[in-house]
């Protein structure tokens, strides 16, 4: 299996984690991953209030790069805003010859123009159905027996695009976190918005839907989840959040790539979990030494 690779800003600073565990899991999977040449910043949540257009053609300036190496290749994105912001110009792309035309116009002034032939697809989408636990359970070394584990998918990787899984009631981590030996937490909330930036403009309503998450995840070892913004929030916000619910709600959160590579026997530096703000002893205690 062969795709290009999408880090995107997040995952070359603050989930660096991230992109060391979906590289290191990709490689032991037997996946070729190559990264876009040149790729710059989709937008990411800034663009789009100031210009439509310029949102779209920040994303589809990676298009392009993409279908210089592939013209009918698959790009592999690990951030769901990435992800959503790749998606939404490669639909522009695909079903509107005015935009389409307009990003060109755009995207001309740097000498390149994209058609939207390379297909879009999420870490998780690739992992759940071009992989699947029918291709990653041979490659668990390391049982992860007598771990519960809360699937947090987050709202940006399944909405508005259901591409590989139900946006209300998602199951595609399910098989896979089950591959590890690990069992799946059942729980309301792996859909549920954890608030994105309103923990910085309006704290009180993101510590809430933090709060609520993490008291929802009791009786879990811990979440895992796919997403930057995601993990941050759940990740670094816990002591805050504590405070506000006045309990700990202290759980380690993890990316689902650093638990397969776990599973894998992959080594700890290897998935970046010295990186991982919440990842508690108990939940070392448990794994035992890699």
């Amino acid at each position: 299996m062969n795709y290009m690779y999408y880090p995107g800003c997040s995952l070359t600073a603050s989930a660096r984690e991230y992109d060391l565990a979906a590289r290191a899991v990709m490689a032991a999977a037997g996946v070729d991953l190559t990264e876009i040449d040149d790729w710059t910043c989709c937008g990411a949540s800034a663009a789009a209030p100031i210009s439509h257009l310029l949102s779209l053609s920040l994303s589809a300036r990676n298009l392009a790069l993409a279908e210089r190496t592939a013209a009918d290749g698959q790009i592999l994105v690990p951030c769901s805003a990435c992800y959503l912001n790749l998606k939404k110009a490669h639909e522009a792309l695909r079903s509107d010859a005015r935009q389409r035309a307009m990003i060109n116009e755009a995207l001309a002034a740097v000498n390149l123009n994209v058609a939207g032939s390379v297909r879009v697809r999420h870490l998780l989408d690739v992992l759940a159905v071009d992989l699947g636990a029918r291709h990653l359970a041979p490659l668990v070394t390391r049982s992860l027996s007598g771990l519960t584990v809360a699937p947090y998918y987050g709202c940006q990787c399944l909405r508005p695009y259901p591409e590989f899984d139900d946006p209300e009631r998602p199951v595609s981590m399910e098989p896979l976190i089950e591959a590890t030996g690990a069992g799946v937490h059942v729980w309301e909330m792996g859909a549920r918005c954890c608030g994105a930036a309103l923990v910085s403009t309006q704290p009180d309503t993101g510590l809430e839907r933090v709060a609520a998450i993490l008291k929802a995840a009791r009786g879990a070892d811990l979440i895992v989840t796919v997403c930057p913004m995601c993990q941050m929030n759940l990740d670094a916000w816990q002591p805050k959040a504590s405070r506000m619910a006045g309990e700990d709600l202290s759980i380690s959160v993890l990316y689902l790539p650093q638990l397969l590579g776990l599973a894998m026997g992959l080594k700890d530096d290897e998935l970046g979990l010295d990186l991982n703000l919440a990842v508690l002893d108990d939940f070392r205690e448990k794994i035992g030494p890699s």
